[in-house]
C-alpha cells in the first residue's frame, strides 16, 4: 500500500488518481475528510496530521511506500512523519523537494528543502527526491486580482520560468513509488518551455478570449505585503522575497528532459494546461466567481 500524504493538494490528488487507475492500493492522508471530494472512491482516505504521531502511525500501517508532502517552514512535521515510517515499516519514500536545493548558494527555500532531504537520508529509509520547479497552478495567485481589478501583478518581469503541470510531476512519483531503480536518486522536473510572465498572461488571455493587463512590480516586498495583508512570518516573507529575486534575475529559465525521460511524454505545454483550465480564469475575468 502506498500513503500519500499532502493528498487534497494540487499534486497530492492527481497522485492518488493516477496510482488508483494503476490499480494500487493507496491510503490519502488528509486534514479535513470534508475536501476529499476529488479523490477517487477507490482510496481509502484517513484523517491525520503530520505533526501527531499516533494519527501518522495509524495511517501508516500496512503501507510499505510513502509520498511524503510536507508543508510550512519547520522540521517538526518532517521529523515526526519519518519517525512514523520507521517505526510502521515503509520501506520506500517519495519527497516532494524543490529545484532550489541545486541552487548556488542556497536560498531559504533551498536550505529548507536541503534540510529535509538529510533528516531522510539520515532515516536510513531508501528514497527518491524529486525537485520541481514552479507550478502551472501558481498562476492561480493572480485570481484575487483578476477578480478586483482585472490586471495580474508581474514581480519578475524578464525572468523566465518552466512551469510543470502537476499531473506532470504526479506521473513522475507514480513511477518513482512503483517501478525499482529509483532509490538514492533526485530528479529535477520542468515544464518544456520558459516563458515570462508576460508571456504566460498572453497565452491566457489568447486561451479564454479576454484581454488582461499587467502591473509591473518591481519591489518583491510589495508583492509579499499584498499577499500577506496581515504580514507573513518574517523567515517566510524573507524567503519569498529572495526567491522573486532570483526568479526576476534568471532570464534564460532551467528545463530539464527529466519528465520525458521517465514517462516517455513531454511534459505538458503551458498553453495546454490554460486551455484546460480556461474556464477557472474566464469566469474571474467575468467577475462570475
Amino acid at each position: 500500500m502506498i500513503v500519500v500524504t499532502g493528498a487534497t493538494g494540487h499534486v497530492g490528488t492527481e497522485l492518488v488518481c493516477q496510482l488508483v487507475e494503476r490499480g494500487e492500493n493507496v491510503r490519502a492522508l488528509v486534514r479535513d475528510a470534508s475536501k476529499a471530494t476529488r479523490l477517487p472512491a477507490a482510496a481509502d482516505v484517513a484523517v491525520g496530521e503530520l505533526e501527531d504521531l499516533s494519527s501518522l502511525s495509524k495511517a501508516y500501517q500496512g503501507a510499505d511506500r510513502l509520498f511524503l508532502l510536507v508543508p510550512g517552514i519547520e522540521h517538526k512535521a518532517a521529523k515526526t512523519a519519518l519517525l512514523a515510517a520507521k517505526e510502521t515499516g515503509i520501506r520506500r519514500i517519495v519527497y516532494l523537494s524543490s529545484y532550489a536545493v541545486a541552487i548556488t548558494p542556497l536560498p531559504p527555500m533551498g536550505r529548507w528543502h536541503h534540510e529535509r532531504e538529510q533528516l531522510i537520508h539520515a532515516s536510513g529509509i531508501p528514497a527518491t527526491f524529486l525537485r520541481p520547479g514552479g507550478f502551472t497552478t501558481n498562476t492561480f495567485d493572480w485570481m484575487q486580482t483578476l477578480r478586483e481589478s482585472g490586471y495580474v501583478l508581474d514581480p519578475t518581469g524578464p525572468g523566465r520560468a518552466a512551469l510543470i503541470d502537476p499531473a506532470d510531476i504526479a506521473a513522475v512519483a507514480t513511477v518513482a513509488l512503483t517501478e525499482d531503480g529509483h532509490a538514492g536518486k533526485a530528479y529535477t522536473l520542468t515544464g518544456r518551455e520558459a516563458l515570462t510572465v508576460a508571456e504566460q498572461v498572453a497565452i491566457i488571455s489568447a486561451v479564454i478570449g479576454r484581454e488582461i493587463t499587467i502591473r509591473d512590480v518591481a519591489s518583491p516586498e510589495e508583492v509579499v505585503r499584498f499577499r500577506y495583508p496581515n504580514g507573513a512570518p518574517p523567515s517566510l516573507a524573507a524567503a519569498l522575497v529572495e526567491g522573486l529575486r532570483s526568479m526576476r534575475s534568471d532570464t534564460k529559465g532551467l528545463i530539464t528532459t527529466t519528465v520525458q525521460d521517465l514517462i516517455s511524454r513531454p511534459p505538458r505545454s503551458f498553453r495546454s494546461w490554460c486551455e484546460a483550465n480556461a474556464d477557472a480564469f474566464r469566469r474571474v475575468v467575468d467577475g462570475e466567481s
